[in-house]
């Protein structure tokens, strides 16, 4: 059992006498029912049987859908259903799927992405062939709301394999989503569940950095899993007022307690300065948009996650293209 931890939800063991199955997929949903049929039937195609994977779906109180109708058209019995009596929160969500998972094996599928064919089974067989890792994941698909592919994640290493190294590369970027890793129920048992320091942003790659300091990770080359890219990812309220970079700054502050002493200050600098690159290209996505806000308060979030030059200029250069943009509109408003 995991040491208590006032951020972390502690992940119980399994009851004895319970079954265990060697997976559980569980799948927690909030308001994304025109997903979730793709996200079930994607699970469903490759079930090998209720005895060997559990599959379920939790439900935060979801307000503008029916997710447990769509389980009983999709899976019949097959799939359970477990609904919050009200709204919690997405990262209790997430930690209420870890505890009531039953499997050797969890699988955290949000409910609007899916999983391609021979998904578990390539990923089983990375535990197999090697039982002392503690998760494996694999190359992930970035799809859009119509689910058409928009570009697949980088290439780790070019085979299969135990990552070398991964701790330290993984400590400075987010470079996995959620639904192309399976990880242990035991190392969550140990570890713990998602920080609740976060409010929107860095929970799971704080989780994965948590994962990679105390196990080996296994690493699947195939595009196994597919990342659902959210339609108001800039137009939402975290990301408009910075909420999201803030965030990963905690995250940062939180990782940088599980590195090597003589390493940390190095990797959080080279973290901080890639942040505030993601900063600046959602500034620069909403000086595309004419969004004053949500550009001003990301340049912001930018320069406390790096003070530089190159931040500094790259700044003026938004500014400059915001305010070609408005003259240009106001201009074409005139003579139209």
């Amino acid at each position: 059992m995991s040491e208590q931890h006032p951020h972390r939800a502690t992940i119980l063991p399994v009851p004895e006498g319970i079954p265990r199955p060697f997976w559980s997929v569980m799948i927690p949903t909030y308001n994304c029912g025109n997903y979730l049929r793709e996200t079930l039937a994607s699970v469903l195609a490759q079930d090998p049987g209720a005895d060997i994977m559990q599959i379920e779906v939790v439900d935060d109180y979801s307000t503008k859908d029916n997710p447990e109708a769509v389980v009983r058209e999709i899976a019949g019995d097959r799939v359970t259903f477990y609904r919050h009596p009200e709204n919690v929160g997405y990262i209790k969500n997430f930690n209420t799927c870890l505890q009531r998972s039953r499997g050797q094996l969890v699988h955290l599928l949000h409910g609007d992405d899916c999983v391609r064919d021979g998904f578990y089974q390539k990923m089983q067989h990375g535990f197999d062939k090697n039982p002392q890792i503690g998760a494996a994941f694999c190359r992930h698909i970035f799809i859009d709301h119509d689910s058409h592919w928009q570009n697949i994640s980088s290439l780790e290493e070019t085979k299969s394999s135990i990552l070398n190294n991964w701790l330290e590369r993984i400590a400075v970027k987010q470079l996995i989503q959620a639904p192309s890793i399976v990880v242990k129920r035991s190392v969550y048992e140990k570890l713990g569940g998602f920080d609740s320091r976060m409010s929107c942003y860095g929970e799971d790659w704080e989780m994965w950095v948590r994962i990679a300091a105390q196990y080996p990770c296994w690493y699947e080359t195939e595009p196994l899993a597919l990342y659902r890219k959210s339609l108001t990812s800039l137009t939402g309220t975290s990301t408009r007022t910075g909420k999201n970079i803030q965030d990963f700054r905690k995250a940062i502050n939180i990782v940088n307690e599980y590195l090597e002493t003589e390493r940390a200050n190095k990797l959080k600098r080279i973290a901080l300065k890639n942040y505030s690159y993601y900063a600046l290209g959602s500034a620069k996505n909403f000086v595309a948009k004419g969004d004053a806000y949500g550009a001003i308060n990301q340049v912001r979030e930018a320069f406390l996650c790096n003070f530089s030059l190159i931040v500094a200029s790259y700044s003026l250069k938004l500014s400059f293209d915001f305010l070609l943009k408005m003259v240009t509109k106001i201009a074409w408003t005139k003579t139209n």
